[in-house]
């Protein structure tokens, strides 16, 4: 049973067949809401949020963020850990926690970096990735003439 304040799994929240798209939509805007909650509380600066249905199967959104310091690196990627710990969102594979210059969660259909400005500005992963970057053509009819 779930402590008064938090949520999980087995909530009313995500209700629904198991495995079904409903309740995967559900826990994946949760995850989404408790990263951006957790990154403006932290002070997170220049957040920005990457749409990535129809480009990639590696997730459904990329959420990217500087921390001023390795330090406020390190707690703001920790306090997103313990609060999808809390909420009973799962666990997530981190990378990148020892250095903190670059943090790395993966929440499965999320995924979030938390970088160092320098280190960010270096990577560019909003150029890679941003709205500007044309849908792949899975159709195979992109050079046919």
């Amino acid at each position: 049973m779930a402590s008064a304040g938090t949520e999980t799994l087995n909530d009313a929240v995500y209700q629904g067949t198991p495995g079904s798209d409903e309740a995967t939509d559900r826990k994946i805007g949760s995850l989404r809401t408790l990263a951006l909650d957790c990154l403006e509380d932290m002070k997170a600066e220049e957040t920005i949020e990457i749409d990535l249905m129809g480009r990639t199967s590696l997730a459904d959104t990329m959420i990217i963020t500087s921390g001023r310091s390795q330090r406020h690196v390190g707690a703001i990627a920790d306090r997103i850990l313990q609060d999808m710990k809390t909420k009973g969102l799962g666990s997530a594979r981190v990378e990148g926690l020892p250095a903190c210059d670059w943090v790395l969660i993966d929440a499965g259909d999320i995924i979030v970096h938390i970088f160092r400005p320098e280190v960010r500005g270096f990577y560019n992963l909003e150029k890679m990735w941003g709205a500007d970057r044309p849908s792949a053509d899975l159709s195979g009819t992109a050079g046919a003439k």
